[in-house]
């Protein structure tokens, strides 16, 4: 892997068709994959109070098992994210497809995490955009965005409602 920072770092492909985010989390890889797979938990992390507030969470962990989250968006109001668990490898791979109400295609998801200098070095890519450079450039923000929520989560706890 990369050079990895606590900040989230994002790239689009040169094809515009992946958004890969890349930081450092100083907790231990089993504590983010669990963050990443408890719905309770997503709902503390994932979102900002201010601008997309997640206000449900669902998942069936497993191979072929659905997942779904419905959130408030400051700009673009009521909207939901769905999609089925591809492949799952605690603690060091998860996969889903991303289907989000406002987008017409369907995406894939991939988190790689390894252990490394005591903490996780995680590693998101997201593919399928096809060349819509508007999607790839809001999505490497909000992963941004998500990454960070997860990091400040799993290292201090910070929750959506502590950290805004």
């Amino acid at each position: 892997m990369a050079t990895f920072t606590v900040e989230p770092v994002s790239f689009i492909s040169p094809d515009t068709d992946a958004v890969t985010c890349e930081v450092f989390i100083a907790a231990p890889r089993e504590r983010v994959f669990e963050a990443l797979t408890d719905p309770k938990q997503a709902l503390q992390w994932w979102g900002q109070s201010d601008h997309c507030q997640l206000n449900e969470f669902h998942m069936d962990v497993r191979p072929g098992g659905k997942w779904s989250t419905r959130a408030r968006s400051a700009t673009m109001g009521s909207k939901t994210i769905e999609g089925e668990f591809l492949e799952i490898d605690p603690p060091r791979r998860l996969a889903y497809t991303w289907n989000a109400s406002w987008m017409a295609k369907t995406t894939k998801v991939l988190w790689e995490l390894e252990v490394g200098n005591d903490g996780t070095f995680l590693k998101l890519t997201h593919t399928g955009f096809a060349g819509d450079v508007e999607q790839a450039k809001n999505h490497s923000v909000g992963w941004n965005s998500a990454i960070g929520g997860l990091r400040t989560y799993t290292e201090r706890g910070e929750t959506v409602a502590s950290r805004n």
